[in-house]
Formats: C-alpha cells, structure tokens, sequence
C-alpha cells in the first residue's frame, strides 16, 4: 500500500509535531522551518498555514505548534537599515 502525498505537508513534518508528547516551542519552530522549506516550489507558506490550522487548530488549541502556525500568519515588515555608510547623509 502506497502512502498519500498531502500537499499541504509533503513531509509530514507538522502531522507528526503534533503527536509528539511535550513538544516545546522551539522544537516547532525548527519544525516549521524544515516545513516550509520542504514546500514545492510556487506554493508559499503563507498561503498554506490556513488550511494547515484548520485541519489542527480546532482540536489542538493550545499546541505550541499551533501557536507557532498562527504567527507564521503574521506578515513581518522588512528590516529597515538603521546605520552604517548607506544611512548617512550625501553631500
């Protein structure tokens, strides 16, 4: 018997946080980043978390990597450069 591929999972990675007994939040976070660099390429993470935590976040409410897939949501601005020769300036 072949095994399905889940295309929101390739891996398995998530599935398989979520049966681990005390998982902490920083072994999800490892996990996420091996999760979404395991995505196929053209499919973004950002787009895939949704599904990922209605598929987890209904029955694993207080997960840690539930909590984690919820601030993957969160789109993060872009550093902005503080210092250094490019901040000073031009005469």
């Amino acid at each position: 018997m072949t095994k399905q591929r889940d295309d929101l999972d390739p891996k398995g990675l998530v599935r398989e946080s979520y049966r681990i007994q005390g998982i902490t939040a920083g072994e999800c976070r490892s996990i996420f980043l091996d999760w979404a660099l395991s995505l196929p390429e053209g499919r973004e993470a950002r787009d895939v978390i949704p599904a990922l935590l209605m598929r987890y976040g209904g029955e694993f409410p207080d997960h840690p990597m539930t909590d984690v897939l919820r601030q993957g949501q969160v789109q993060l601005q872009a550093p902005r450069r503080r210092g250094g020769w490019r901040s000073r300036p031009r005469n």
